[in-house]
């Protein structure tokens, strides 16, 4: 298929979407979501794996902006080097968020969590979108990205204040570059070797998915680790994979 093609083969996608979010009765915040099974304390921390496990964020975020802003550039584009900067900076952000949310959960604390996972979603399928579909669209859709992914929990939090808590809309933010990113890599043609890595960072993200699904299944078994810790670790693991993916990737077309 021509590039034509494949944009508005994705751009239908997005739109189908958008309407069926919009049509999707609301989704109140589950009230029983801070209740999580690893509530143990360490050295005064309290639910401690929860809380440390976010230090792996930390670590992939500042080695990224070190290699993106250090004598040694990554190879990136650098018409959108915002993007990139604001990715591995939102990493670190995130490990600080989550540690303060894990440390006191309530709606309040999980907001601030989400925020800015918000802007690492729409960070990295920016990245995406410039690398394989169109450098000038993705270019102009960033700060419009960023806006919709913090008004995203902007919206959510203010409406479970007025008692009509509704999630649908961080619930696109957060899973559409999930539905785009297998879907961009199946019909655009990559512009950097490693295309494999961005399917492993996939991978990761959906293992994490399922750690915070099973969270209680997981600490009965593991008996020392829940699954929303492994989530955690899964998560940034999949951050450290592009991390190495920028790292060692070389570029195939202009």
């Amino acid at each position: 298929m021509s590039i034509l093609v494949n944009q508005r083969l994705l751009l239908s996608v997005c739109l189908v979407a958008v309407v069926a979010t919009l049509l999707a009765p609301r989704i109140p915040q589950d009230p029983t979501y801070h209740l999580f099974a690893d509530r143990d304390s360490l050295l005064a921390i309290p639910n401690a794996l929860n809380v440390l496990s976010n230090l792996f964020f930390a670590w992939v975020g500042i080695e990224g902006l070190y290699r993106l802003l250090g004598p040694r550039r990554l190879p990136i584009l650098r018409q959108i080097a915002n993007a990139y900067i604001t990715f591995f900076a939102a990493l670190i952000v995130i490990a600080a968020c989550s540690i303060y949310y894990h440390w006191s959960p309530d709606n309040l604390s999980l907001a601030w969590d989400r925020l800015p996972m918000t802007v690492a979603f729409m960070s990295f399928i920016t990245i995406l979108l410039a690398e394989r579909v169109s450098l000038k669209v993705a270019g102009k859709m960033f700060p419009l990205l960023l806006i919709a992914g913090v008004a995203s929990i902007v919206y959510w939090y203010y409406s479970e204040l007025a008692g009509q808590g509704d999630l649908r809309i961080y619930a696109l933010v957060q899973f559409l570059p999930v539905l785009m990113t297998p879907l961009i890599l199946m019909v655009f043609e990559p512009r950097y070797t490693r295309s494999s890595d961005i399917w492993w960072l996939w991978i990761c993200y959906l293992a994490a998915k399922l750690c915070e699904i099973f969270d209680h299944e997981i600490y009965q078994w593991l008996t020392l680790l829940s699954g929303h810790s492994l989530k955690h670790i899964s998560a940034s693991i999949g951050c450290l994979v592009f991390l190495r993916h920028l790292r060692f990737r070389s570029l195939l077309r202009a």
